[in-house]
C-alpha cells in the first residue's frame, strides 16, 4: 500500500514539475522576445543619436567662424519642456532629464569643445552641480578661488563658469556678489542643487574617527550631528569639501564631510549618509559667460545698482517696478568697498529687462540710480528633486 501511495505521489510530483517547467519555458521564450525587441529599439536609438550628432556637427561647421556660444540655455530648456509635455510614460521625468542632459552635453561638445571653470578641486559641490546641469561631455577645469573663475571667463580662457550665489539656509555668498563688481561677466543660466553631506573615511568604523576635515560651511551645516556622534573628535576647517576628502585619504583615524560621490572618486567608505542638521538645503548656482545670453524665454533678470544718498531713493526704484507689474523676488545690499557707507544692491526680477518693451523702464531706472548694470536675463531654474 505504501508503495502504491509513493507511486501516486511521484506521478503528481512529475505533473507539477512539468507544469512548472512549461511555465518557465514560456517565461524564457517571452524574455527572449522582449530582449530582441529591446535590441531592435537600441539599434533604432543608436541610428537616431548618430543622425542628431551629424546635425550638431553641421551646426558647428556653420558657426565655426563665429564667437557665438554653443551653450543655448533657452533652446535647451525649450527642448526639454516640449519633450516633458509629450512624454506619456512610463519613462519618469527625472530619467528623461538625465538622458537628455547627456545628449545635449554631447551635442555641445560636437559643435565645439567648451571649457568650464569652477571652484575646485574636483569633487566640490560646484563641480557636481556643473556636471548635473551641463553633463559629462564638457571640459571641467578647477580653479583655486572665485577670482580665478571670474577672470578665466572674462578673459575668454574659459567659455563658461559655475559659481555658487546663495544658499537656502545661509543666504547669499557675498564674495560672488563682489566679483560681479570687478568683472564684466554675465549670467547665462541658473540651477538649484540640493546639498546633502556624508561622512567619508578610509576607516570602516565611526568609533575610530578622531579628526574631521571639511569646508567651514559644511562643518556648520552638520554641527549638531558632529556634537552628537563625534563629540571628542577634532574638527579642522579646510578650503573645500573635496580638499577635506583628500585629507581623509592621507590621514588614518580621520574623516571628511562632503558629497557622497567623493567615496567613488577617492575610494572612501561612507560611514554616515545625510548628516546635515537641516535636510532641505539647496544652493543656487549660476552659469556665467563673457557676453549676455540672447534669444528665448528670458523670464528672469539679475541686476546691480547703486543709489544717490537721499530720502526715498530705493522706494523710487521699487515703485517703478511695481507700476509695471514686475515682481522682485530678491533684493540684497552689499557695502561698496571703494566708498565708505555706500551700498550696492543686487536684485532679481521676474521679467526680461533686456526686451524692447522695457526700454523706457530701463531709462527711468537709470535716471533714479547712480549706476545700473544688468547682469543677464536668463531662463529661471527648477529646483526639482535630485535622484
Amino acid at each position: 500500500m505504501e508503495t502504491f501511495h509513493a507511486a501516486i505521489n511521484l506521478i503528481e510530483y512529475n505533473k507539477i514539475w512539468n507544469i512548472i517547467k512549461l511555465e518557465n519555458d514560456k517565461i524564457q521564450e517571452r524574455l527572449i522576445k522582449i530582449r530582441e525587441g529591446i535590441d531592435k529599439v537600441d539599434n533604432q536609438i543608436l541610428g537616431l543619436l548618430n543622425k542628431r550628432a551629424g546635425l550638431c556637427i553641421e551646426v558647428g561647421h556653420i558657426k565655426s567662424d563665429s564667437k557665438d556660444s554653443v551653450f543655448k540655455p533657452f533652446r535647451e530648456k525649450e527642448v526639454l519642456n516640449q519633450l516633458i509635455l509629450k512624454n506619456t510614460g512610463p519613462l519618469p521625468e527625472n530619467h528623461l532629464r538625465a538622458v537628455y542632459r547627456e545628449i545635449l552635453s554631447s551635442s555641445r561638445r560636437l559643435q565645439r569643445p567648451q571649457e568650464v571653470v569652477y571652484l575646485g578641486p574636483e569633487g566640490t559641490f560646484s563641480f557636481f552641480a556643473g556636471v548635473e546641469y551641463l553633463g559629462h561631455s564638457m571640459n571641467f577645469k578647477p580653479c583655486i578661488n572665485l577670482n580665478e573663475v571670474f577672470d578665466n571667463v572674462e578673459s575668454g580662457e574659459a567659455e563658461l563658469g559655475i559659481i555658487p550665489l546663495e544658499n537656502s539656509l545661509q543666504g547669499s555668498i557675498g564674495q560672488c556678489l563682489d566679483m560681479f563688481l570687478r568683472y564684466e561677466v554675465f549670467i547665462q543660466a541658473e540651477t538649484y542643487y540640493k546639498i546633502s553631506h556624508s561622512l567619508l573615511s578610509t576607516e570602516k568604523s565611526l568609533s575610530r574617527i578622531k579628526t574631521v576635515y571639511s569646508h567651514p560651511q559644511a562643518i556648520e551645516q552638520c554641527s549638531k550631528w558632529l556634537r552628537s556622534h563625534l563629540p571628542n573628535s577634532v574638527i579642522i576647517p579646510v578650503e573645500s569639501t573635496s580638499a577635506g576628502a583628500s585629507k581623509a585619504v592621507e590621514n588614518s583615524e580621520s574623516a571628511a564631510i562632503g558629497h557622497s560621490k567623493l567615496s567613488d572618486m577617492l575610494d572612501l567608505n561612507i560611514l554616515a549618509h545625510q548628516i546635515e542638521d537641516l535636510p532641505d538645503n539647496w544652493t543656487r548656482f549660476m552659469i556665467i559667460g563673457s557676453s549676455p545670453p540672447v534669444g528665448g524665454n528670458q523670464d528672469k533678470t539679475s541686476l546691480l545698482f547703486t543709489l544717490p544718498d537721499k530720502s526715498g531713493a530705493l522706494v523710487n526704484v521699487l515703485n517703478l517696478l511695481a507700476k509695471k507689474g514686475i515682481n522682485m523676488n530678491k533684493l540684497e545690499s552689499r557695502p561698496l568697498r571703494l566708498e565708505k557707507w555706500k551700498y550696492i544692491f543686487f536684485a532679481d526680477v521676474e521679467c526680461d529687462l533686456t526686451g524692447d518693451e522695457y526700454s523706457d523702464l530701463k531709462d527711468m531706472l537709470a535716471e533714479k540710480c547712480d549706476n545700473l548694470r544688468i547682469l543677464g536675463s536668463y531662463p529661471a531654474g527648477t529646483s526639482y528633486t535630485q535622484y
